[in-house]
């Protein structure tokens, strides 16, 4: 249980439920949701006149020294450049594409669309830049009709914008040139004098108007564009700022590299930090092996309070930190919270965090996940208690109304919500197929009780339906939690794994390898590749592990008997990876088709249980 001070620092909630004849349960906090804001720039302009001088956010200058960008001073190029969209006609049938990444000028663009009704849609940079095939970046311009683009530097994506976008749609920038138009200039766009047309377009803003657009491709492939009112935005952050109540107290700091073009930076982060007077540093870092160490750097720099990474981000941090006195002293030196989403933490790495955060802080500090989704907002149900294993998804927040309905052996989650998006963006067969007859949101996950009939104690993410199979024995396989068992199971071979088996009689998985934890199993640092995955001792200590594995499954559909490591790298732009590091099972099994196939035959790569052991 929380001690006092972290009951000051968290939700306590209360929560009731009720099951249905049907077999349906209802679950929901008994207080109600508290007042939000109309629009998420009213918020931002209460600051900008209580702590216009407070920084808003910051990030890395040519020279490497943090530059700082306050509220007040936002505030002023807010207004200017919200009145030069309306000049030039921007509206919800026109908005503001970005297709450039997290900077304080691409911040400052999408909220003074929002301040005047405009909504904008950031993208993955990595549309706009592949080296082939433009075609999602085509698919998006066709569904969004945009008056205007953003990139902050031009030149890597003049070749996207020519093939892909009308001559006549002007294009902002800060530098770079245009082969087939002329580049407005961001710093001409802020001079602009504010106009009585943009204050009573601010006036006008309602929680129905549409703030933004996210896009989300699921299992499909094909970019969907996620509403996002201004309803959502706001009653969300009431929602967070109730769950996380220290952020009331003290105004938030935090450090963060996700990309906005997600709902987990785009819409909870950014947002957080506005909500509540904060500041937010822009880690230009991601988590891959060429840029972690960005990230290091910054977080000896900048003590956050609140701080989110990927489950892989932490792994490649703990490395650090565990022999980093200068790191870990910075990082926990205010810490309040550890958050995080994208993909489940396996145990070794939820143990790591955990050591290091008791030995900096007495007692540690609150470790979390949750669930949600681009279309809720996406805070919808948060865990913010400490807990001794990863996994608990937590409780509904406040004003959420969460169903679960049986299917089969499982129970699927559904929600209803200010915080709920109404739809796709000029897609009404996909707007309607994402809810059911009663108005509430269906996940397609299945969640189960952490402890069988009190939802007050959590639950637990039990697979994504649309993800589930068969074996050829007809028993279902459920997916998600298979895959966070074995990666656990691995004991830090693995950053994460595919199943695969549909069909067969047993299941097999294909390893995204932990390649430093590898290296340091051989003390071999400049082993690579299948060098690597193929060194005797790797094979031998992955073997045995696959077979303690095999010992504590249940059945076949619990029980993975041979695996490969992936020697490629996942793929952005053919959908098996976000740029924010999730997997997309589905897509791998289909890209790699062909190491699926071989997982049965007697390709040399493959690790298989021992013969005794099958």
């Amino acid at each position: 249980m929380p001690d006092n001070s972290e009951a000051l620092d968290f939700w306590a909630p209360v929560i009731r439920h009720e099951t249905r004849d049907d077999g349906s349960i209802l679950v929901w906090q008994e207080e109600e949701l508290g007042p939000y804001p109309r629009c998420m720039t009213e918020k931002f302009l209460h600051w900008a006149e209580q702590a216009p001088e407070r920084s808003w956010i910051v990030e890395r200058g040519p020279d490497g020294a943090w530059q700082h960008m306050s509220y007040g001073e936002a505030a002023g190029k807010i207004r200017a450049i919200g009145s030069a969209l309306l000049a030039r006609g921007l509206s919800p049938e026109r908005p503001l594409l970005i297709l450039s990444g997290n900077s304080v000028r691409h911040a400052i663009m999408a909220l003074a669309a929002q301040h005047v009704g405009v909504p904008s849609a950031a993208l993955a940079p990595a549309y706009a830049l592949a080296k082939g095939d433009l075609g999602k970046l085509i698919d998006v311009a066709g569904q969004l009709t945009p008056g205007m683009i953003f990139a902050e530097d031009a030149t890597p994506f003049a070749r996207a914008i020519t093939e892909v976008f009308a001559a006549d749609i002007p294009v902002v920038g800060v530098s770079g040139s245009l082969p087939d138009r002329d580049l407005l200039r961001f710093d001409d766009l802020a001079a602009t004098a504010p106009t009585d047309e943009m204050q009573a377009a601010h006036e006008a803003i309602g929680p129905d108007t549409v703030a933004k657009f996210l896009f989300t491709s699921g299992t499909t492939g094909s970019p969907k564009a996620v509403i996002q009112t201004q309803r959502m935005l706001c009653s969300n952050q009431e929602m967070v700022a109730d769950s996380y109540r220290f952020l009331r107290q003290q105004p938030p700091v935090v450090c963060d590299w996700a990309p906005w073009n997600h709902t987990a930076a785009g819409n909870k982060v950014f947002n957080l930090v506005i909500y509540n007077g904060g500041t937010l540093y822009l880690d230009e870092g991601k988590p891959t092996p060429k840029d972690i160490g960005k990230t290091i750097r910054n977080l000896r720099e900048v003590s956050p309070t609140w701080y989110f990474n990927v489950p892989l981000g932490y792994q490649m941090l703990l490395d650090a930190m565990e022999t980093d006195a200068t790191l870990r002293k910075s990082f926990f030196g205010r810490l309040k919270m550890l958050m995080y989403a994208g993909a489940g933490m396996s145990q070794p790495v939820w143990d790591r965090i955990t050591r290091i955060a008791e030995q900096e802080i007495e007692g540690g500090v609150v470790l979390g996940t949750g669930l949600g989704s681009t279309e809720t907002g996406p805070f919808a149900i948060s865990c913010c208690e400490r807990q001794e294993t990863a996994g608990n998804l937590g409780v509904p927040a406040r004003g959420i109304m969460l169903k679960l309905v049986p299917q089969g052996d499982k129970l699927e989650a559904r929600v209803k919500g200010p915080n709920i998006t109404p739809g796709y963006w000029r897609n009404e067969k996909l707007s309607k197929e994402a809810f059911d007859e009663e108005g509430y949101y269906c996940f397609g996950d299945a969640i189960r009780f952490v402890e069988p009939g009190n939802p007050a104690a959590g639950f637990y993410f039990d697979g994504r339906l649309a993800e589930n199979f068969k074996l050829a024995s007809g028993t279902w396989v459920a997916v998600g939690p298979l895959r966070a068992r074995l990666t656990n199971d691995l004991q830090g071979l693995a950053s994460d794994v595919v199943i695969a088996g549909e069909g067969h009689t047993e299941l097999g998985a294909l390893v995204v390898p932990d390649w430093d934890k590898l290296r340091a199993m051989v003390d071999e640092k400049d082993l690579e590749g299948e060098a690597l995955l193929t060194h005797p001792k790797v094979r031998r200590v992955a073997a045995d592990l696959l077979d303690a594995h095999a010992v504590r499954a249940t059945g076949s559909a619990t029980r993975v008997t041979r695996m490969m490591f992936l020697d490629v790298p996942l793929s952005f732009e053919k959908g098996e990876v976000t740029d924010k590091g999730s997997i997309n099972q589905r897509a791998v099994l289909r890209q790699r088709a062909d190491l699926v196939a071989n997982l049965w035959s007697e390709d040399p790569r493959v690790i298989s249980l021992s013969r005794e052991r099958a």
